[in-house]
């Protein structure tokens, strides 16, 4: 006799298409959990509660980007073996005994360094360089009664020069 009897059925384990349809939803629980710690882990940053006060300060500085501008106020920072160099050019009557450069990271504030470089003779100035992480930083300089300002941006490591102007945060290399 020739019947045909049924093939031997596999445990449900054993077929792929229960895998394929558990993995699915298996998916979108992982990609769920892993979207909540991102935003656990990675706090936004706050927002400016009082926009009128900040609209203010706009007026502000613009008005000592124009001071600089006025000035003819340019500077270039170097990076001299672990120290940074800036030399700054224009019409001004006296150096500044000290000058103060924020570095701001443009995505991490809680990266953001500022510096204070002290008076070196001339138009040169020179502070320590922090170890900065790789990337593109916004750099403001400015003196110490914040009559002026000068901004740019420089690529950390420092491999050329960066150069900061007054105004839009013109810049580098």
């Amino acid at each position: 006799m020739n019947t045909l009897s049924p093939p031997a059925s596999k445990p449900w384990f054993r077929e792929p298409w229960p895998w394929f349809l558990i993995s699915l939803p298996a998916t979108a629980v992982i990609a769920g959990v892993a979207t909540v710690w991102i935003a656990a882990t990675n706090a936004d940053g706050l927002v400016v509660g009082d926009y009128y006060k900040a609209g203010l300060a706009i007026n502000q500085t613009l008005a000592r980007d124009d001071t600089a501008r006025r000035l003819a106020l340019n500077a270039v920072l170097r990076d001299r073996d672990g120290a940074l160099s800036l030399t700054l050019t224009g019409h001004v009557d006296a150096w500044p005994a000290q000058l103060t450069l924020v570095l701001a990271h443009p995505t991490r504030p809680g990266m953001d360094q500022t510096l204070t470089l002290g008076h070196a003779g001339g138009g040169h100035y020179r502070t320590t360089l922090p170890v900065l992480p790789a990337g593109k930083w916004h750099a403001e300089l400015s003196d110490a009664a914040s009559t002026w300002r000068l901004s740019g941006a420089l690529h950390s490591p420092f491999s050329q020069p960066a150069m900061l102007k007054a105004g839009t945060g013109s810049s580098v290399q």
